[in-house]
């Protein structure tokens, strides 16, 4: 099988939907598997995120290693803690540390 026949179009990944169920995931928010998590019966993204959960890890990573678009990755990872497969670790608000962090790599950009 090429790589262009395992292309599978996002809103297929997502089931048309484009919001994540639950609370809104930032990019910097950290993801971690659940202990005991059955991947073997989640559908291929679900269970391939997982596995790339099994350290806690950016929603941004995640979305960069899975090769998904930014949007997909936050609706993916909503039904997965949905279905208490993965947990979220995040800051109430950003602080100002990060902000600057950010900038300073967008700049270096």
């Amino acid at each position: 099988m090429s790589d262009a026949d395992a292309f599978v179009r996002p809103f297929m990944v997502t089931g048309g939907r484009t919001r994540p169920t639950g609370a809104e995931l930032r990019v910097e928010a950290l993801v971690v598997a659940s202990p005991g998590t059955p991947v073997a019966s989640l559908q291929f993204e679900h269970a391939a995120a997982v596995r790339l959960c099994v350290t806690p890890i950016s929603v941004a990573e995640l979305g960069s290693r899975l090769n998904l678009p930014l949007g997909v990755v936050r609706v993916l990872v909503g039904d997965l803690v949905a279905e208490g497969h993965v947990r979220i670790h995040q800051a109430a608000e950003l602080s100002i540390e990060l902000l600057e962090r950010i900038r300073d790599r967008v700049r270096a950009l």
